[in-house]
């Protein structure tokens, strides 16, 4: 790749900012930043620089505004919207965060912990776990994603039911401004009655308003005791009777209420050999629910079963297995967080982030599984969620035996179908992953003119440039 003056100036600005070994710009050393986590967008970036704090942070960003060079924020790179990837055309600097992975202080008075955005979420749990306390936010990715990233995306994961979103866990972040400047808003209040929220901006943003640098987060008292069990059912729309006599007969003590199907079941037993199915039967839907007390762990399985019990006589569940060990509990979860990689391993599939209104989750199920069969007999549908906070992973799978990549040229037409059904339920076609690149443009036929004109002003007034994350969101 040949390389202008201007470039060659600001690569060497990098290197002298940062170091020669944290300015990449060969293409084997560039690669694994330059493709997303699903292989389906890849890039060719002109640099990958790699920061170690957030001072390094801001001198970057200001050398690319002096540049006029997009720049291009990466966590984890766990994102499946291509949100982290930089286009073909050579000239975006790639910003990883992973240098910036310290926990900068914990408040066990205040319940919070500040944290530098490329600390791995795993690694706030354990965290927040020594001191006694809980950092909620829990993926099936937390081994590998960094918080900036979850903040970025507002990642949901499974315990929003109870405890909200990655924007709902934050009182305060760092961000560096695409002027470069910093702003330190890295404050532990729950209550700052003095103007506009700044930091509800940056979060959900996908990079291109700015570059999350660091966060106060909420922690909470560690649970003494929880309960874990899988139940059998016929369909979503039980589902949600049994979501709203849990909610009143066990109040704020449940913490998940999962929901998946057989085909994803049966998915993570064909891949992973040590999953085991947890219970006698096939059945059309299973939920994973989990209760969370400050009482010992007896106290909420005794809780949980008395509440099965009388499901079950209500002909609510068909079956029910509780945990009978934490490690029973964590074989349990992980059926549920295999179904992506299963999924995967499985070939190419289509797939959809949507919230609905809780009470619309059966309806839409109904509503797009007999239109997507209608259009495309045979397809499989893996439907998993959480379902108590009416957020579905509604992913799309071709029928056994047919040609797997060909199925993907039915993209759009499959999306439109699931968005079209969404729409009708006043939903959102993205709950927790974003928009990135592959949602930039759908967006335009299921927003509003007037808020997507107002989401471009708010980018037009923070980046003038256009140098944040560009072709991504909006």
């Amino acid at each position: 790749m040949v390389i202008s003056a201007k470039d060659s100036n600001l690569l060497a600005g990098l290197v002298s900012a940062l170091g020669e070994s944290f300015v990449l710009t060969s293409p084997v050393g560039m690669s694994p930043y330059a493709i997303d986590h699903r292989k389906r967008y890849a890039g060719k970036p002109l640099a990958v620089v790699r920061p170690a704090d957030v001072e390094q942070v801001a001198a970057v960003v200001r050398l690319c505004a002096e540049n006029g060079t997009a720049v291009v924020p990466q966590g984890g790179n766990t994102g499946l919207v291509g949100g982290a990837t930089p286009d073909a055309s050579g000239s975006h600097v790639v910003l990883s965060l992973s240098r910036l992975n310290r926990i900068r202080a914990l408040d066990g008075l205040n319940n919070t912990m500040t944290v530098e955005a490329g600390c791995v979420l795993a690694t706030i749990q354990q965290a927040a776990e020594a001191a006694d306390r809980l950092f909620p936010l829990s993926l099936a990715s937390e081994g590998s994603c960094q918080i900036g990233g979850n903040l970025s995306s507002n990642a949901g994961g499974t315990a929003v039911l109870r405890y909200g979103n990655t924007r709902e866990l934050t009182l305060g972040l760092e961000v560096v401004l695409p002027s470069g400047e910093i702003w330190n808003g890295l404050r532990g209040l729950r209550k700052d009655n003095t103007g506009y929220d700044l930091k509800q901006l940056f979060i959900g943003a996908e990079g291109t308003l700015g570059i999350i640098t660091a966060a106060v987060l909420k922690l909470f008292p560690r649970p003494a005791g929880t309960a874990t069990a899988i139940v059998a059912l016929p369909t979503p729309r039980t589902a949600l009777q049994l979501l709203g006599k849990l909610q009143s007969r066990c109040g704020e003590r449940l913490t998940g209420f999962e929901l998946f199907s057989e085909t994803c079941l049966a998915l993570v037993l064909k891949h992973y050999a040590a999953c085991r199915r947890p219970l006698a039967a096939t059945s059309p839907y299973f939920v994973l629910i989990e209760l969370s007390d400050s009482q010992s762990m007896s106290a909420v399985t005794d809780m949980l079963e008395a509440a099965l019990g009388d499901a079950m006589n209500d002909a609510l569940i068909t079956d029910a297995a509780i945990a009978s060990s934490m490690a029973q509990s964590r074989e349990f979860w992980t059926l549920r967080e295999n179904i992506s990689e299963a999924q995967a391993k499985e070939g190419p599939n289509i797939k959809h982030d949507v919230a609905l209104p809780i009470s619309a989750v059966a309806d839409f199920v109904e509503q797009a599984d007999a239109a997507l069969g209608a259009a495309f007999s045979g397809v499989r549908m893996v439907n998993f969620g959480h379902l108590g906070d009416g957020n579905l992973h509604y992913n799309v799978s071709p029928p056994e035996g047919t040609d797997a990549k060909g199925f993907l040229e039915n993209q759009a037409e499959i999306n439109r179908l699931v968005y079209d059904a969404v729409a009708c339920f006043n939903g959102s076609i993205s709950a927790e992953h974003g928009l990135g690149q592959l949602k930039r443009d759908i967006i335009n036929d299921y927003k509003a003119a007037v808020e997507l004109d107002l989401m471009r002003s708010v980018k037009r007034a923070l980046d003038p440039l256009g140098i944040m994350n560009p072709g991504k969101v909006i």
